[in-house]
């Protein structure tokens, strides 16, 4: 990972064109290939980013960022270098789960039918460079589905998914991967996010997987 603080203005040009005046900056540049860029404030999200895969051309000044399958560009225009730091990470072990969301994987895993018929295991846990799939699995066709698990499903959570479908897609013996956001409550911004990213949303019932019944009313 490497961390760059600068006074830089930065355009965006693509589907459409975005500028950040000339302002002290954070630019993020990850070993995934991904490039953002932070302000001091918004907590995580970043004013903009490329996703991988990209290439970075660093001239005289002018940073220029171009995702290698859409041609779109983020042109980085430095004034001043304020720090320039380059760490290595190393792979991550991925986030530890909750025991609710722990619980949903198991269960899921063991009950995958429950999102289709016809549909396998492949495995819990599936490794990947930024961290583990919750579950990888395929459906009745055979195709891949990566599904990602959460108790409260939010925009992050979708997010975090994209960024595996992106690398989980590069493995030939996998590809073309879908996605699958699963949780057991789902914010309609997170829905909204998921159907524009092309990943579907499975809301889970916990006592269902559990395989217990609902509570039936009775007459005294």
């Amino acid at each position: 990972m490497r961390l760059v603080i600068a006074r830089c203005s930065v355009d965006y040009v693509g589907r459409l064109t975005a500028h950040l005046p000339m302002a002290p900056r954070l630019i993020l540049m990850k070993a995934d290939g991904s490039v953002s860029i932070h302000a001091d404030d918004r907590a995580y999200k970043p004013l903009n980013w490329m996703n991988p895969p990209c290439a970075v051309h660093e001239g005289d000044g002018v940073w220029t960022v171009t995702h290698e399958r859409s041609g779109e560009q983020l042109i980085v225009t430095i004034e001043e270098i304020l720090h320039d730091f380059t760490h290595e990470l190393g792979v991550d072990p991925g986030l530890r789960k909750d025991g609710v969301e722990l619980h949903l994987q198991e269960l899921l895993a063991e009950r995958v039918g429950t999102l289709g018929a016809g549909w396998s295991l492949v495995r819990r846990e599936y490794p990947t460079a930024i961290g583990p799939v919750d579950i990888l699995c395929r459906d009745a066709e055979g195709r891949t589905v990566a599904v990602e698990i959460k108790r409260r499903g939010e925009i992050d959570g979708v997010e975090q998914l994209t960024r595996y479908l992106t690398l989980l897609n590069r493995d030939p013996h996998l590809a073309p991967v879908r996605g699958v956001f699963a949780a057991q409550e789902i914010k309609p911004q997170a829905r909204v996010l998921a159907r524009d990213r092309g990943i579907d949303c499975v809301t889970l019932d916990y006592d269902d997987l559990r395989g217990i019944e609902p509570d039936t009313p009775r007459l005294f």
